[in-house]
């Protein structure tokens, strides 16, 4: 881990209706880290994700920069710096790729938002080439590539990430994690859920395991990825 705390959540308890979630979840996230959490599906990954997103009403502290965030809309969130890679991507079906990504980079300056769209395609040369074209005409892996894109293009300076390899390609998964690996050395800092418990693990460098909604285990990610509980739970198939 690098630097002072960025993140921070303590006792967290969310859920559905009369269904809880979570319980009592607490982690922490420094500046210029790279975090993952892990666990299985239904372990309430991206309901601890949602929450910091203020899109899942919660109880319990989150504090940015040592400000608390949980009475925060999830604009006001946005606007603190957090880009959000949402489960499932949600692009804008009918907006083309480029309208796509202008509808964050807009919250920067016109130079700056050229600069950032550009940056988008550097990174992604598969959406510069399908610029015009609709969103929803995209393939899994493009549209994932244009979540990316479209956090990206706010310049946070926290990503945080749900289940990006879901359902992908292992050449498209590849690509996502290296696009991570370069935001990291930006010096960006970066919290990712993800069911993929072995490219998390050797992503990051400090890993939460979430059970039931409880955090089972936490530590350094290379030390757990060898910890014989999580080499039988999520990594002895893979």
């Amino acid at each position: 881990m690098k630097g002072d705390t960025l993140l921070k959540i303590d006792k967290l308890e969310a859920g559905y209706g009369k269904i809880r979630v979570l319980h009592g979840v607490s982690l922490e996230v420094s500046e210029g880290g790279f975090v993952t959490i892990v666990g299985a599906n239904g372990a309430g990954k991206s309901t601890l994700l949602k929450c910091l997103m203020g899109l899942v009403r919660a109880k319990g502290e989150m504090s940015l920069h040592g400000r608390s965030i949980l009475g925060l809309p999830a604009h006001r969130r946005v606007g603190l710096g957090i880009g959000y890679i949402p489960e499932g991507r949600h692009v804008f079906p009918e907006l083309s790729v480029e309208e796509n990504i202008l509808v964050t980079a807009t919250r920067n300056r016109s130079a700056r938002r050229e600069e950032l769209l550009e940056r988008s395609y550097s990174l992604f040369p598969r959406l510069g080439e399908r610029r015009s074209q609709a969103a929803g005409s995209l393939s899994g892996g493009e549209q994932q590539m244009l979540a990316f894109a479209r956090a990206l293009a706010l310049d946070p300076s926290l990503i945080i990430a749900d289940e990006i390899s879901l359902g992908l390609a292992p050449i498209v998964v590849d690509k996502l994690f290296e696009v991570l690996a370069d935001m990291r050395a930006r010096g960006k800092t970066i919290l990712l859920a993800e069911q993929n418990a072995k490219r998390a693990l050797e992503a990051a460098d400090r890993a939460y395991v979430l059970e039931a909604g409880r955090v089972m285990l936490e530590g350094e990610a290379t030390a757990l990825a060898r910890d014989p509980k999580i080499v039988e739970a999520y990594l002895q198939n893979l």
